[in-house]
Protein backbone atom coordinates (compact mmCIF):
# COMPACT_ATOMS: atom_id res chain seq x y z
CA UNK A 1 0.00 0.00 0.00
CA UNK A 2 2.92 2.17 0.18
CA UNK A 3 3.46 2.41 -2.82
CA UNK A 4 -0.22 3.59 -3.47
CA UNK A 5 1.05 6.65 -1.56
CA UNK A 6 2.51 8.49 -4.58
CA UNK A 7 0.14 10.25 -6.37
CA UNK A 8 1.12 9.17 -9.51
CA UNK A 9 1.23 5.66 -9.43
CA UNK A 10 -2.18 6.26 -7.38
CA UNK A 11 -3.59 7.74 -10.77
CA UNK A 12 -1.79 5.35 -12.82
CA UNK A 13 -3.77 2.42 -11.12
CA UNK A 14 -6.79 4.40 -11.72
CA UNK A 15 -6.43 4.80 -15.33
CA UNK A 16 -5.19 1.44 -15.69
CA UNK A 17 -8.73 -0.22 -14.12
CA UNK A 18 -10.25 1.08 -17.16
CA UNK A 19 -8.15 0.16 -19.73
CA UNK A 20 -4.63 -0.93 -20.68
CA UNK A 21 -1.60 1.58 -21.76
CA UNK A 22 1.73 1.50 -23.13
CA UNK A 23 4.42 3.52 -21.54
CA UNK A 24 4.31 5.95 -23.93
CA UNK A 25 0.53 6.78 -23.34
CA UNK A 26 1.59 7.61 -19.66
CA UNK A 27 4.50 9.79 -20.71
CA UNK A 28 1.49 12.02 -22.58
CA UNK A 29 -0.77 11.34 -19.50
CA UNK A 30 1.25 12.51 -17.24
CA UNK A 31 4.23 14.94 -18.79
CA UNK A 32 6.89 13.05 -17.85
CA UNK A 33 9.90 11.72 -19.09
CA UNK A 34 9.56 7.92 -20.39
CA UNK A 35 12.12 6.74 -17.72
CA UNK A 36 9.87 8.16 -15.36
CA UNK A 37 7.32 6.31 -16.09
CA UNK A 38 9.30 3.29 -16.38
CA UNK A 39 10.12 3.62 -12.62
CA UNK A 40 6.92 3.95 -11.49
CA UNK A 41 5.45 1.02 -13.89
CA UNK A 42 8.88 -1.41 -12.32
CA UNK A 43 7.46 -0.78 -8.93
CA UNK A 44 3.71 -1.66 -9.46
CA UNK A 45 4.94 -4.74 -11.63
CA UNK A 46 7.68 -5.74 -8.94
CA UNK A 47 4.91 -6.29 -6.33
CA UNK A 48 2.54 -7.75 -9.24
CA UNK A 49 -0.21 -4.67 -9.35
CA UNK A 50 0.83 -4.48 -12.44
CA UNK A 51 1.05 -7.01 -15.31
CA UNK A 52 2.67 -6.15 -18.57
CA UNK A 53 1.72 -8.03 -21.95
CA UNK A 54 3.57 -7.77 -25.46
CA UNK A 55 1.62 -6.39 -28.67
CA UNK A 56 4.51 -6.05 -31.44
CA UNK A 57 7.31 -4.37 -30.18
CA UNK A 58 5.10 -2.44 -27.59
CA UNK A 59 4.46 -3.39 -23.73
CA UNK A 60 0.98 -3.03 -22.46
CA UNK A 61 0.62 -2.29 -19.11
CA UNK A 62 -2.58 -3.97 -16.87
CA UNK A 63 -3.98 -3.62 -13.29
CA UNK A 64 -3.54 -7.31 -12.20
CA UNK A 65 -6.96 -8.05 -10.72
CA UNK A 66 -5.96 -11.51 -9.65
CA UNK A 67 -3.42 -9.90 -7.09
CA UNK A 68 -4.14 -10.97 -3.95
CA UNK A 69 -4.66 -7.12 -2.43
CA UNK A 70 -6.68 -6.32 -5.89
CA UNK A 71 -9.98 -6.11 -3.78
CA UNK A 72 -8.21 -3.71 -1.42
CA UNK A 73 -7.00 -1.75 -3.73
CA UNK A 74 -10.43 -1.47 -5.72
CA UNK A 75 -11.69 -0.40 -3.08
CA UNK A 76 -9.14 2.46 -2.91
CA UNK A 77 -9.99 3.62 -6.31
CA UNK A 78 -13.43 4.03 -6.30
CA UNK A 79 -12.82 7.04 -4.14
CA UNK A 80 -10.59 8.44 -6.28
CA UNK A 81 -11.63 10.81 -9.27
CA UNK A 82 -12.78 9.47 -12.86
CA UNK A 83 -10.17 9.64 -15.91
CA UNK A 84 -12.27 8.76 -18.66
CA UNK A 85 -12.74 12.72 -18.93
CA UNK A 86 -8.64 13.12 -18.48
CA UNK A 87 -8.59 10.77 -21.51
CA UNK A 88 -10.94 11.99 -23.72
CA UNK A 89 -9.30 15.74 -23.28
CA UNK A 90 -6.37 14.28 -24.51
CA UNK A 91 -8.08 12.38 -27.25
CA UNK A 92 -9.75 15.94 -28.54
CA UNK A 93 -6.63 17.69 -28.23
CA UNK A 94 -4.97 15.00 -30.61
CA UNK A 95 -2.58 14.24 -28.32
CA UNK A 96 -3.98 11.07 -27.12
CA UNK A 97 -0.88 8.32 -28.30
CA UNK A 98 -2.02 4.56 -29.85
CA UNK A 99 1.05 2.36 -29.75
CA UNK A 100 -1.33 -0.41 -31.79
Amino acid sequence: MKLLGDKTRLTMMKMLQLQDFCVCEFVELFNMSQPAISQHLRKLKDIGLVKESRKKQWIFYSFNRNHDCAFLVEDLLKHLPDQRERLAELEAQGLRISCD
